[in-house]
């Protein structure tokens, strides 16, 4: 096999497993960042807040015993330190400004060796409607904004549909401000980082309506370990805020039947706005 060939054959196999593009000049070695993030030490983990108590479920068809939803295990000691550190840093922070500075400098998470860009947030900071996704996908970490890529393409067609604009009046932000390799699912330890940041903007933004689109959001925020296919489309509750969990549009693009159910929540989400 000749140099050439070999390659070849190596970028192939790159892209078979999910990268698909160079994001620096060396490799990194996430876990020795990981160590060095938990060799810093934190404080003693705060008490965290209780998950408030979900909308209650329809009522389950006679005879059948009603389903309970799997709660997702307990954080361990290294995600609750480093969640004790982000809370801490989060709390001191009174407006946006001072938390968009304080997400930028920390280090904490990982995946930001290896971003591009801090992605925080994008729209109308104090909008009525907040819809907060997964993560950056590649586009996102070129352009530091959520949802700009086709899933954000299709995410603004379905705020139209509802008389909504990111621009004037919609807030869009994700779980994560790091794009995962690969586009990867998150792991525990890069969401324990991330949550206190996003809480807070919650927080300050003060939103009427939480969107949560997809399961990573809905189970990092509500603390739901059930399928978001088994969540969407009902109204739960995220300290005094309504919050509708919702088909990413990733997900639609990838099952576009799914898009009947994507509208129906989309109409909740309207007549919840307007009340």
């Amino acid at each position: 096999m000749d140099q050439i060939t070999e390659i070849g054959t190596i970028l192939e196999w790159y892209l078979s497993v999910g990268v698909d593009e160079a994001l620096a000049d060396a490799p990194i070695d996430r876990f020795e960042t990981s160590k060095q993030v938990l060799a810093r030490g934190t404080p003693p983990v705060a008490e965290r807040r209780a998950s408030p108590a979900s909308a209650p479920a329809s009522a389950p068809s006679p005879g059948l015993s009603p389903r309970r939803e799997a709660s997702p295990p307990g954080p361990s000691a290294a995600e609750a330190a480093i969640a004790a550190n982000a809370r801490e840093i989060a709390a001191a922070c009174d407006d946006f400004a001072a938390l968009e500075a304080a997400i930028r400098a920390f280090e904490g998470c990982p995946l930001k060796a290896g971003a591009l860009n801090t992605v925080i947030a994008d729209g109308t900071f104090g909008a009525e409607l907040m819809l907060i996704g997964e993560a950056p996908g590649a586009d996102e970490d070129r352009l530091g904004k959520p949802f700009v890529g086709r899933a954000g393409q299709l995410l603004d067609k379905m705020l139209a549909a509802i008389g909504r604009d990111r621009a004037r009046d919609a807030y869009i932000a994700n779980i994560l401000f790091w794009r995962p390799p690969g586009n990867r699912k998150p792991d525990p330890v890069e969401t324990a980082s991330c949550l206190p940041f996003v809480e807070r903007l919650i927080e300050l933004s003060k939103p009427k309506v939480i969107v949560l689109l997809g399961a990573t959001p809905t189970s990092t925020l509500l603390g739901l370990g059930d399928g978001i296919t088994r969540l969407r489309g009902r109204w739960r509750d995220w300290h005094g805020i309504p919050a509708m969990p919702m088909l990413h549009p990733a997900y639609l693009l990838r099952q576009p039947q799914a898009k009947r159910e994507a509208w129906h929540d989309l109409l909740a989400v309207r007549h919840r706005l307007l009340d």
